[in-house]
């Protein structure tokens, strides 16, 4: 019987690599190099003979391994094959087909790394227990990943989970990296929360710690912290973003949580208790008490999640 999985999650800088139990106990983690040179050919023979590398040390036969979970930058079709992942310099690409076959036949299946970082949360992390929930990522960007009844909502084109791009100001004038206008993304990413801050500061009068000219997602939140009212300002129109629009995703997915992570959260409960306000004076009725927590796994969720995917 098969009691042994890896869970992978290739980046655009380093590749995450795991071995698991199948009940998801962490063995052994490390990481390699991403050769992106040359179109990213040597991506996946990397990852073959690391993974091969590792059962060879461990004394783990072929027969022991129920598959490899594999999570990346991109759109994935059918849990086998990714249409393009810019960051690996890749077109479209028959992942699982390609590294079962450098793997000698063990099973293969690919999830997009958001998806699947929100399968690790919920199978060991801040949502584990639940069987659907919600993930917002907020790091430069938005990310996010939806789960429902244990199953990854990728949808009709892959861009399910693309939470980040839903619109929250349709009156915002300034355009998302998508080219849309308004996006959550603008709002309420690191980038976004900076953004927030210098248009604040422009017009206030009151003393305060922060400046202009040097700013970052964390002075804000440690400003905060501190009492700090314009600091206060600043995060009061974040958490409406953000609250609004998890209150919109609540009443289409109804999730048995929201998982908040990515570096922003790093901010910790001060950020899920403002956020939570809005949250709960937008939400639908049957959805007000949802919880909303942070992230537990860290950058080790997309590993778990991808490890989550061949464990069925």
């Amino acid at each position: 019987m098969a009691e042994y999985c890896f869970g992978i999650d290739i980046g655009g800088t380093t590749v995450k690599c795991g071995l698991f139990k199948t009940d998801g106990e962490l063995c052994d983690k490390w990481e390699i190099v991403t050769r992106t040179e040359d179109g990213g050919k040597q991506i996946l023979p990397d990852v073959a003979a690391s993974i091969l590398k590792k059962m060879e040390e461990k004394g783990i036969a072929k027969e022991q391994v129920s598959g490899v979970g594999v999570g990346v930058p991109g759109p994935v079709i059918k849990e086998r094959e990714v249409s393009v992942a810019v960051n690996l310099h890749w077109g479209y690409t028959m992942l699982a087909d390609e590294l079962e076959a450098l793997l000698n036949g063990i099973c293969v299946k690919v999830g997009n790394d958001a998806n699947v970082a929100a399968l690790g949360e919920m199978w060991k992390g801040g949502g584990e227990g639940t069987r659907s929930l919600v993930m917002v990522t907020l790091g430069t960007g938005v990310g996010g990943g939806i789960i429902v009844d244990g199953k990854i909502v990728t949808g009709a084109h892959g861009a399910g989970g693309e939470i980040g791009h839903a619109c929250v100001d349709p009156s915002e004038t300034e355009s998302c990296n998508c080219g849309n206008k308004g996006c959550l993304e603008q709002m309420a990413s690191a980038t976004g929360i900076v953004r927030l801050a210098k248009k604040i500061l422009a017009v206030e009068t009151e003393p305060t710690v922060l400046n202009a000219e040097d700013i970052s997602a964390k002075a804000i939140f440690d400003a905060y912290k501190e009492g700090d009212a314009t600091a206060a300002k600043i995060v009061d129109r974040f958490a409406e973003y953000l609250g609004n629009a998890l209150g919109i995703f609540g009443c289409v997915v109804d999730p048995e949580v929201f998982v908040i992570g990515g570096g922003v959260s790093k901010a910790g409960q001060p950020l899920i208790d403002a956020v939570k306000k809005y949250y709960q004076r937008d939400a639908f009725l049957s959805c007000k008490d949802t919880p909303i927590v942070l992230a537990k796994l860290d950058n080790d969720a997309g590993i778990f999640g991808a490890a989550k995917l061949v464990v069925e």
